[in-house]
C-alpha cells in the first residue's frame, strides 16, 4: 500500500539547534569522489547476483567512465598545474595535492579492473562456455584461420610506421590502439633495427567471433590487438620483431571556443571536434610486460611522467569488450527483459491531446514508456489545428524518431523552432548534423545563449482549438533520446497547465530572441532564480526546525557539489532538520560530522538502469512542496546553463513522485551506498529475507502493467 502525502520521510528525532559554526564547514574533494562513484560502478561487476553479460557490462562502464575522467577531469587538474595555480579549491586541495591523491587512487582503481577481468570475469564467462582465446591457447586450425584473417581483413589497411629522422613519431589519436614495435635486422635501404608504431585502424572491429568449425565452442572470440601482434612482422619483411606492445594515449578532450569572438559556433564547434582527438596528453596506458625502456620512449614522447603511466594486465581498452553483451546471444545471461508500461489512460485509440487536457499526465522512464512523448510530436507534426512545435534539444541520439518528427513538422509547413545545444558533450557531431537537416528544411535553429549550455528538457506545441491557442508541454529531468529512456531514470510531465504554457513561452522567448528576462509563474529557472529559491526552500526548514515545528529535506540528483547549498544544509542540520539525500555520483558534502551534519544521511543507488532524475522535496509546513528539475546541485548547473525546475502540484502526481523518486530509494537496503564522514562509501545489507531493491521494486510495480 502506498504511503500517503503526510509520510513523505522518515521521522527523525530533532536535534536541538546549535550555534552556527564560524568557519565554513568541510566538503570533499569531487575528483575523488567521482573516483568513488567509479568504483561503486566497479562493484557491480563482482556481484554474483548479477547475470555474467551484465557483469561485464558494469565492467566497461566503469573502464569508460575512467576514460572520460582522464579526458576532462584530470586534464582540467593538470591545466591547473601548468597555469601554476596556487589557490585551494573548496575542499582546501591545490589542484597539485588534489593531482596526487587522485593518481594513487586512479592507479588502484585501474588495478582493481584487470583483477575483476582476468581472475572474475573471463572464468565466469568461460563457464558458460564464451571465451576470449589468447595467442598461447590457440589450436593449429585457430592459427591458420587467425593468420589468413590478418592477411584479408587486417593486412590491407595497416601502415606501419618506422622511426628515423625521416619519420618522426606519429600523431597518435585520443584512446586508439597502438603498438610499438622493436626491430632487428636491415631493411631495403640498408636502415638498420630501431623501432616502428603500427596505428590500428578505427574501421576494424577489436572482437572477432571465430566461425564454426574453427571455434571449439558456440562464442569463442579473438582481440584484434591478439591477432596484429601474431602477425605484425608481416609488417615488416626480412626484419625480426624483437619485441611488440601495445599502447594508448588519453587526451584532454575538452572542447573550447570563444563564443564572444566566433561569428558561427556550429562552424568553430566542427573545427575544434577534430582537435578533441588530438588534445594534450594526460595518460599512457602499456602492458605489464612492456619494458622500461620502451615506457620512458614513450613517455618523453607524450610529455608525460611516471605518474602517467598505467601498466595494465590485459588488452589497453576494456571499453572494446562491451561488443560481448551484443555479439552473445544468451538471454539467460543478461537482465531479464521487461515492456515499459504505458499509463491506461493512453491505451487505445486515445486523442492524446484530449487526455493532457482532462488532467496532467506523469511518465516515470525507463519503467514507462518513452513512446507517449514520441507520439506527442508526431501527432503535432501531422496535426492540422498545430500551428508551431518548440523543442529543446541536448542529446537526441543517431536516428532519433523525435528528429524525424520535427523534420516532418519542418516539410509539413509548421512553425518548427529547435534550440540545439551544440556544445553536449560527446554528442557535438550528431547535434551539429540534426541542425543542418533541420535548418534545410525551413526550421528556425538557435543554439542558445551564448555562454551558457542550454540544458532545460522541454517541447512545446502551440494548437489551434476553436477561437483558443492552446499551449501543450512536455517538460522532463532527462534528454530526448531514445536510446537512455530504457537505460537511465527520468520523470517527465506531459501537461497544458496555463501558466506553465505560459513559462516554457517565456523561457523559448529567452532563448531564441533578446530582452530581460520575465518573472516565471511556476517554472523555475537557472541562471536566475534557481539556486536562490533551493537556499530559500533549505532557510525556511531552518527556521521552522528552530521554532519547534517539522522540518524536512529528501532530494535526489546526479551530482552535489555547490558550496553554498552545502553550506545552507549543514546549517540545516544544526538545527534539527531531517535531510535525506540520493546522490549518484559525485558528493561533496560531508554527512554524520557531530554538531555540524549528523543528521544528514547520504546515499548512492547504483543498479541495472543509470540514476538521472532529479527530486527536490520540503515539508513545507505540511504543504510538501516537490520539484522536478534538469539541473543537479552543481555551479555549472546553477550558474552556467538555462536549466528548469518543475513543481508537481496534483496530489496524487505528487505523491507519486515523491514515493517512486525518494522514499523507495530511502529504503533499499541491497544496492545503496551509504556515504560516510570520511567519503569513503559503505555498502548496505539487506535488514531481513527479501533485499529491497529500489529498482526491481519499480519495475515489478511499473513496469508491464495489466491492462
Amino acid at each position: 500500500m502506498e504511503r500517503s502525502a503526510t509520510a513523505q520521510v522518515p521521522e527523525l528525532k530533532a536535534a536541538r539547534p546549535r550555534e552556527e559554526p564560524a568557519e565554513p564547514g568541510p566538503l570533499l574533494n569531487r575528483e575523488l569522489s567521482l573516483l568513488a562513484f567509479n568504483r561503486r560502478v566497479l562493484e557491480q561487476s563482482k556481484d554474483v547476483s548479477t547475470p555474467p553479460l551484465e557483469r561485464l557490462r558494469f565492467l566497461t562502464i566503469a573502464s569508460s567512465n575512467l576514460d572520460e575522467f582522464f579526458e576532462i577531469r584530470v586534464a582540467g587538474l593538470k591545466q591547473q598545474i601548468a597555469a601554476g595555480v596556487s589557490k585551494p579549491g573548496p575542499d582546501g586541495l591545490t589542484a597539485q595535492a588534489a593531482f596526487g591523491r587522485v593518481v594513487a587512487a586512479a592507479h588502484d582503481l585501474v588495478q582493481e579492473q584487470y583483477h575483476v577481468l582476468n581472475d572474475l570475469l573471463l572464468p565466469a564467462l568461460e563457464a558458460e562456455r564464451i571465451r576470449i582465446l589468447r595467442r598461447s591457447l590457440w589450436s593449429d586450425a585457430q592459427r591458420r584461420w587467425v593468420k589468413s584473417h590478418f592477411l584479408r581483413e587486417a593486412l590491407p589497411v595497416l601502415t606501419p610506421i618506422g622511426l628515423d629522422p625521416s619519420h618522426p613519431f606519429p600523431r597518435i589519436l585520443n584512446k586508439s590502439l597502438n603498438f610499438i614495435v622493436t626491430l632487428e635486422g636491415r631493411d631495403a635501404f640498408g636502415r638498420t633495427g630501431g623501432r616502428a608504431v603500427v596505428q590500428a585502424p578505427r574501421v576494424l572491429p577489436r572482437l572477432i567471433r571465430l566461425p564454426p568449425g574453427v571455434a571449439d565452442g558456440p562464442d569463442d572470440f579473438i582481440l584484434l590487438s591478439s591477432i596484429i601482434h601474431a602477425h605484425v612482422g608481416e609488417l615488416f619483411p626480412g626484419m625480426k620483431v624483437r619485441n611488440c606492445n601495445q599502447f594508448r594515449v588519453t587526451r584532454n578532450s575538452d572542447l573550447w571556443v570563444d563564443e564572444e569572438e566566433t561569428e558561427d559556433l556550429l562552424d568553430a564547434l566542427q573545427g575544434e571536434l577534430f582537435r578533441r582527438n588530438y588534445g594534450d596528453e594526460v595518460r599512457l596506458e602499456v602492458t605489464t610486460n612492456s619494458s622500461e625502456e620502451v615506457n620512458e620512449f614513450l613517455l618523453e614522447q607524450f610529455g608525460l611522467g611516471r605518474d602517467d603511466l598505467y601498466a595494465v594486465d590485459g588488452p589497453v581498452n576494456l571499453n572494446r569488450l562491451s561488443r560481448l553483451h551484443e555479439l552473445v546471444d544468451r538471454p539467460d545471461l543478461k537482465y531479464p527483459a521487461f515492456l515499459p508500461s504505458v499509463p491506461r489512460r493512453l491505451r487505445g485509440e486515445v486523442d492524446l491531446f484530449e487526455a493532457i487536457r482532462e488532467r496532467d499526465l506523469l511518465l516515470h522512464h525507463p519503467y514507462e514508456s518513452f513512446s507517449p512523448v514520441v507520439d506527442f510530436v508526431r501527432r503535432a507534426a501531422r496535426d492540422p489545428n498545430v500551428l508551431a512545435i518548440k523543442q529543446t534539444l541536448y542529446r537526441t541520439g543517431k536516428q532519433s524518431p523525435l528528429a524525424e518528427a520535427l523534420l516532418d513538422a519542418a516539410r509539413a509547413g509548421k512553425e518548427v523552432t529547435a534550440v540545439v545545444e551544440l556544445r553536449a558533450r560527446f554528442d557535438e557531431a550528431e547535434n551539429i548534423d540534426l541542425a543542418t537537416k533541420l535548418q534545410e528544411l525551413g526550421a528556425k535553429v538557435v543554439y542558445g545563449i551564448v555562454g551558457y549550455k542550454t540544458h532545460a528538457k522541454m517541447l512545446l506545441v502551440v494548437r489551434r482549438e476553436g477561437d483558443v491557442l492552446r499551449r501543450y508541454v512536455h517538460v522532463g529531468t532527462g534528454n530526448y533520446h531514445i536510446g537512455t529512456t530504457r537505460q537511465y531514470t527520468d520523470f517527465g510531465l506531459l501537461t497544458c497547465n496555463e501558466a506553465v504554457g505560459d513559462d516554457v513561452h517565456n523561457v523559448f522567448q529567452q532563448l531564441t530572441g533578446l530582452g530581460k528576462a520575465t518573472g516565471l509563474k511556476k517554472l523555475v529557472q537557472s541562471p536566475f532564480g534557481l539556486h536562490q529559491m533551493l537556499l530559500d526552500r533549505i532557510a525556511a526548514e531552518t527556521a521552522a526546525a528552530r521554532s519547534g515545528k517539522s522540518a524536512r529535506i529528501a532530494a535526489k540528483m546526479n551530482a552535489l557539489v555547490d558550496p553554498a547549498i552545502i553550506q545552507a544544509l549543514y546549517t540545516a542540520s544544526r538545527a534539527g532538520v531531517g535531510i535525506d539525500l540520493v546522490v549518484r555520483g559525485m558528493c561533496c558534502l560531508q554527512p554524520g560530522v557531530p554538531g555540524l551534519s549528523e543528521n544528514i544521511r547520504v546515499r548512492s543507488i547504483v543498479g541495472r538502469f543509470l540514476e538521472h532524475s532529479r527530486v527536490f522535496y520540503f515539508f513545507a509546513d505540511g504543504a510538501h512542496l516537490t520539484y522536478c528539475a534538469s539541473a543537479d546541485w552543481m555551479p555549472r548547473n546553477f550558474f552556467g546553463r538555462v536549466e528548469i525546475c518543475f513543481p508537481i502540484e496534483e496530489a496524487k502526481l505528487r505523491e507519486r513522485v515523491v514515493e517512486e523518486g525518494l522514499m523507495t530509494y530511502l529504503e533499499d537496503d541491497s544496492q545503496a551506498w551509504e556515504l560516510q564522514s570520511d567519503g569513503s562509501y559503505r555498502r548496505l545489507e539487506p535488514a531481513g529475507p527479501v533485499p529491497k531493491r529500489a529498482q526491481e521494486i519499480l519495475l515489478a510495480r511499473l513496469a508491464n502493467a495489466p491492462a
